[in-house]
């Protein structure tokens, strides 16, 4: 099955699409080498922080680089597609196994956590800023039934590159993403290093299933452009990334594709990257996440997706490794696609109970991640972004949704879902996975980066959900959660 979480209250708003237009413009790639790789000589378990590490970037608002003009207004009238909500469905969700995920370092305290993590057949890691945890996942008739903490974690987030060497090891620097390559049983954990140039990516890829093991660890180079808010795909050629570029850290100057050379990665070769990168007037494309085993046909490109301040853009990155060449092509609009307005014309207006502090909407952009999956008779991609309706928000979804939130409800974790069988457009019901404890307050108010919804490699039916909330109203105080449901109708 595929669903879209959500963290906001609302009404759902859906759109599916079966087809996606032809290339547009192509924009060439250029390959390079890692400044530096290695292979970790002892296993992540038992390794841990030095006394000598310098602190990490706490008592921060980890805002990033904004690509696109943004203010921090609903824009008046409702969405088009606001009338398709809360439909009869075939299919009802169960909920599984949760528990409090990975809190704010109390030591190192910034926001948001930026969660993300990702599931496998024995375990679930889940990472924040600035440290991540392991845990195993118990397991019955019906699927996960526990998530258990491995001992020794959490841990600081670039102590698996302890030994490396270079930004990498020295700074503890956040926006992580986690990533499980179930085609090779392999774990993926990385985060920039940008508190000096070169701007870096850190790349480890796990040697065996085990993500408590040893690592081939990585290192990237963009010189002295920040490589800001990444987003990671799992590609059966390739591990792709994306960037907002930004020129000495300041200037928006497109965002960058990437393609890392995931089989000499798994083997703890020199792993190229091949990039390409758009003009300034296009920013926070998603790259395809592979789910299930059924791959695409050989030689797919990789699909992307964006957005315009109306628009659905889509966009296709193409590598050859054997030449050590790549094309983006793209934008073209995706045709069928009702007009949108963005959440907070992209800033930050989502409100909160009892505090005019409020949340930023991140409605300029799509929502990680972008879920691809091979059903055999068809391909399909889901992925969902923040709009403007009514006078609110909500998150509008392809084979898309949409959610309204209210000053009377505190930041919560919700879900909404449809069955393979149910009428195109239809969303069912939101149910509830916690209702927020509390607000945030103070200086405060991005929210949500990086949440991430994974689906169980073992079933293929159960959907492990991680994302932050406010235990009591504060500043630098959140805390995280791990769910997990999966629908009836799920074989």
């Amino acid at each position: 099955a595929l669903c879209n979480a959500t963290l906001l209250p609302a009404t759902t708003l859906g759109q599916s699409n079966n087809s996606l237009p032809e290339q547009a413009i192509e924009h060439r790639a250029n390959a390079s080498a890692p400044v530096h790789f290695d292979t970790t000589k002892r296993p992540l378990r038992e390794m841990f922080p030095t006394k000598d590490a310098p602190p990490a970037r706490a008592g921060r608002d980890f805002k990033p680089g904004n690509p696109l003009v943004n203010s921090d207004a609903n824009p008046a009238g409702n969405d088009p597609l606001v009338g398709k909500s809360n439909a009869t469905l075939s299919a009802y969700a169960q909920p599984r196994a949760a528990t409090i995920g990975t809190e704010v370092d109390p030591a190192a305290r910034v926001a948001p956590p930026d969660t993300t993590g990702d599931v496998g057949p024995n375990h679930y890691v889940q990472w924040v800023n600035l440290r991540y945890s392991i845990y195993t996942l118990t397991r019955d008739a019906n699927g996960i039934s526990g998530f258990n903490l491995v001992a020794g974690f959490p841990k600081q987030g670039n102590v698996v590159w302890q030994g490396f060497g270079g930004g990498c090891e020295t700074f503890n620097d956040g926006d992580p993403l986690v990533q499980y390559d179930q085609l090779a049983d392999r774990w993926v954990l990385t985060q920039f290093a940008v508190s000096s140039t070169p701007y870096l990516q850190c790349v480890a890829v796990s040697t065996g299933p085990d993500p408590t093991g040893t690592y081939n660890r990585y290192a990237y180079s963009y010189g002295t452009d920040f490589n800001d808010y990444p987003k990671m795909g799992v590609w059966s050629d390739a591990y792709y990334i994306t960037y907002n570029m930004f020129r000495r850290g300041r200037t928006f100057v497109g965002n960058k594709v990437c393609a890392f050379e995931r089989d000499k990665m798994l083997v703890g070769l020199a792993a190229r990257q091949i990039c390409a990168q758009t003009s300034n007037s296009y920013a926070s494309l998603v790259p395809a996440d592979l789910e299930g085993l059924t791959l695409p046909v050989p030689g797919s490109p990789n699909p992307l997706l964006s957005i315009s301040t109306t628009s659905l853009l889509s966009w296709k990155f193409a590598v050859n490794w054997v030449a050590g060449t790549g094309t983006l092509s793209g934008p073209t609009t995706v045709p069928g696609v009702a007009a949108f307005s963005r959440a907070c014309s992209g800033g930050t207006c989502i409100p909160q109970p009892g505090t005019t502090r409020t949340l930023d909407s991140l409605g300029d952009r799509l929502m990680y991640r972008l879920a691809y999956r091979n059903l055999g008779t068809r391909e399909a991609l889901v992925i969902n972004h923040s709009v403007a309706t009514g006078g609110a928000s909500g998150i509008r979804w392809y084979e898309l949704g949409n959610i309204s939130n209210s000053t009377t409800i505190k930041p919560s974790i919700r879900y909404a879902y449809r069955g393979p069988a149910d009428t195109l457009g239809a969303m069912g019901n939101e149910t509830n996975i916690l209702d927020g404890p509390g607000v945030q307050t103070g200086t405060l108010s991005r929210w949500g980066d990086y949440s991430t919804l994974s689906v169980d490699p073992v079933d293929g039916c159960t959907m492990v959900f991680t994302t932050q909330y406010q235990p009591a109203n504060g500043s630098f105080n959140w805390t995280t959660y791990i769910s997990s449901f999966k629908l009836s109708t799920c074989q």
